[in-house]
């Protein structure tokens, strides 16, 4: 079996060997989806925008399935305060942007961010390039299984103000989910977990996922959240 265990130079490879029955859905969606199903926002076709990768980690917890999530802290300049998955930009060291480098950098900043250990993580799929057009970023989702779970927690407070997991069981209760309203009009799909609202490129992603992975339940999108102006 592969086994994403080496983050700087070594090899960095997806394998769908050994995972869990109830991850086979996710694997799947992230072979078949394609990037409009995912978000109208697109990479720009001319090349720009800086090259970035988060890592969606599934592991199975107390109460099921499980995400790892972590808040960003309120004194960063981009999407501060706001829940996200672990990630960040590609550095040279993480190699080819159009190869590994995505599953490198995810695992990376995973490990700067959380504290986790790589080595207990499997990478199994990777989902299509989106762009977040406030910030400019192309992000690739990279999908892991957390096969070997370790101790995560805040690295550097200046970055990470909480790290923490919800269970898929949450994400998919209909009383945990609304939609998130910005000053400026747009809006999209939220969730409130674990003291928490998580919206906007995170909350996106995971909405999509658990339609394609078929464990989205009917919920009510004329509930809604407002946000403030400086989400």
């Amino acid at each position: 079996m592969t086994r994403a265990s080496e983050t700087r130079g070594g090899p960095v490879t997806l394998s769908k060997e050994g995972l869990p029955d109830w991850l086979d859905p996710v694997a799947h969606a992230a072979e078949t989806v394609q990037p409009l199903q995912l978000s109208r926002f697109l990479p720009p076709e001319n090349g720009s925008g800086r090259q970035s990768a988060v890592l969606i980690l599934f592991g199975e917890g107390a109460h099921g399935p499980e995400l790892l999530l972590m808040e960003r802290s309120g004194s960063l300049r981009s999407h501060a305060g706001q829940p996200s998955f672990p990630g960040g930009a590609l550095d040279p060291e993480d190699g080819d942007p159009q190869g590994d480098g995505p599953l490198r950098a995810a695992l990376r900043e995973a490990e700067e961010e959380t504290g986790l250990d790589p080595s207990g993580v499997q990478l199994f799929g990777v989902l299509p390039r989106l762009y977040i057009p406030v910030s400019g970023f192309v992000v690739t989702p990279v999908l892991g299984w957390w096969r070997e779970p370790s101790p995560v927690g805040v690295v550097d407070p200046k970055e990470t103000a909480r790290v923490f997991t919800v269970p898929v069981s949450d994400l998919t209760d209909p009383a945990n989910r609304a939609t998130a309203v910005h000053p400026r009009g747009h809006s999209g799909p939220a969730f409130l977990v674990e003291s928490a609202l998580v919206w906007g490129f995170t909350a996106g992603v995971i909405d999509r996922l658990l339609h394609y992975a078929g464990w989205e339940r009917p919920w009510d999108r004329a509930k809604q959240v407002p946000l403030d102006w400086h989400a």
